[in-house]
C-alpha cells in the first residue's frame, strides 16, 4: 500500500490582477523555503549592487593610479638614461678642455713665457650647487661638478688665448723662428728613439741621445719647423769631427737668436748654406747615411741657455702640431732645470 507525499501547504499567495478585467488573475503560491530563498537572494543582490556602487570609484582610482605610476616609472627611466648620456658628454668635454689647457701650457713653454706669471694660470674658483635628494642625486651632482670645472677651464683658456695673441702680435719674429711644427708629417713617421738617456745601438753602452729619431721611408720630405737660415748643408769630414761625421748628410739651421735645429742621416739635401728658409719648406729627404741602422731622421733642437750657449732640449716640447703620449711628463721636464749631460758641443761652423 503506497503512501502519497503531500505537497507543502503554500506559505505565501501572490495574486497579479491585469489592468484589463477580461484577462484572468495570475496566482503564485510560494512555500516558506521559497519565500526565505527569494528574500535572501534579493538581499544579496541589493548588497552586491551597493558594494559596487560604493567601491567603483576606489577601484577605478586604483586602476588609474597604477597606470600613472607605471608611466612615471617609464618617464623616470627615460630621464635617467638621458641624464647618463649628458653626464658622459660632460666628462668627455672635461677631458677635451684639460687637453686644450695642456696644449696652451706647451705653447707658453715653446715661446719662453713664464706661465707662473700668467693671470690665467691659477684658474677661477667654482662651487658646485647643492642637488635635492633623489634617486639620481649622485649623477646630477657629478654632472653639475663637471659642468663647473668645464666652465672654469674655458674661462682659463680664454685668458690664455688672449695672452698668447698679445704676445704673438708683439713678438712676431720670435713666433716665426720657434720650431713649433714637426719636420715630418704625422702619418709618415714612427718615433723610435726619444730624447735622453738610452742604450746606444752601436756601442751597447748607456749614453745621452740629444735628439729624437723618427723612422720613415727613404725619400720622405723633411720640412723646416720654423723660419731660419741654413748654416750648414752637407757632411762633416772625419778630420773636422768624428762625432759629427756620424750624422751623415746633415742640415743645420739657425732659427733666430734662440734656437738651432739639426737634421741628420738625410738622403738628399735640397738647401745650401746661407739660404733663408720659411717654415714648412722642404729642406731635405729622409735617408740612411752616417751611423744609422735603418732609414730615419735624427732631429735635434738646441736652445740658448742663460750663459748664451746652445744645449740640447727635447724637440717634442716645441712640436705643437703633433700629440705625444707623455705630454704631461714633457711639460714637467721642460719646466725643470736641465740636468748635467754629456753632449757633443756644436762645431764652430754651426754655432758656439
Amino acid at each position: 500500500m503506497s503512501v502519497e507525499k503531500r505537497k507543502p501547504a503554500p506559505y505565501l499567495e501572490i495574486q497579479v490582477h491585469p489592468s484589463q478585467i477580461r484577462r484572468g488573475v495570475w496566482y503564485f503560491f510560494l512555500t516558506r523555503k521559497q519565500v526565505i530563498g527569494s528574500v535572501l537572494g534579493a538581499v544579496l543582490l541589493v548588497t552586491f549592487v551597493l558594494v559596487n556602487i560604493v567601491g567603483a570609484p576606489r577601484i577605478l582610482g586604483d586602476l588609474w593610479s597604477r597606470g600613472t605610476y607605471r608611466q612615471m616609472i617609464e618617464d623616470r627611466q627615460e630621464h635617467g638614461e638621458k641624464l647618463q648620456v649628458l653626464v658622459q658628454e660632460l666628462g668627455e668635454l672635461r677631458e677635451r678642455t684639460d687637453e686644450l689647457r695642456l696644449r696652451m701650457n706647451r705653447i707658453f713653454v715653446a715661446y719662453g713665457l713664464d706661465s707662473d706669471e700668467s693671470i690665467g694660470q691659477g684658474g677661477f674658483p667654482f662651487e658646485a650647487p647643492e642637488v635635492p635628494e633623489s634617486i639620481y642625486s649622485r649623477q646630477i651632482q657629478r654632472g653639475m661638478l663637471l659642468r663647473s670645472r668645464v666652465d672654469e677651464q674655458l674661462r682659463v683658456l680664454d685668458t690664455f688665448v688672449g695672452e698668447v695673441q698679445s704676445f704673438e702680435e708683439a713678438h712676431g719674429d720670435q713666433v716665426l723662428t720657434t720650431p713649433s711644427t714637426s719636420p715630418l708629417h704625422a702619418a709618415s713617421f714612427v718615433l723610435t728613439s726619444p730624447f735622453g738617456t738610452r742604450r746606444s745601438p752601436f756601442t751597447k753602452q748607456i749614453d745621452f741621445h740629444p735628439g729624437i729619431d723618427m723612422a720613415a721611408q727613404v725619400g720622405t720630405p723633411i720640412y723646416a719647423p720654423a723660419d731660419g737660415r741654413v748654416v750648414f748643408a752637407g757632411r762633416m769630414s772625419l778630420r773636422q769631427s768624428v762625432a759629427w761625421w756620424r750624422y751623415g748628410n746633415m742640415v743645420a739651421m739657425r732659427n733666430g737668436d734662440r734656437f738651432i735645429t739639426l737634421f741628420g742621416h738625410c738622403d738628399e739635401i735640397l738647401v745650401r748654406s746661407g739660404q733663408q728658409v720659411k717654415q714648412g719648406e722642404v729642406i731635405a729627404r729622409v735617408g740612411n747615411t752616417g751611423w744609422s741602422t735603418s732609414p730615419h731622421l735624427h732631429y735635434e733642437v738646441r736652445a740658448r741657455n742663460d750663459e748664451g750657449d746652445f744645449e740640447p732640449v727635447d724637440p717634442r716640447i716645441y712640436i705643437l702640431d703633433h700629440r705625444w703620449r707623455d705630454e704631461e711628463q714633457l711639460l714637467v721636464r721642460a719646466r725643470r732645470a736641465p740636468e748635467h749631460r754629456n753632449f757633443e758641443p756644436l762645431p764652430r761652423i754651426i754655432g758656439r
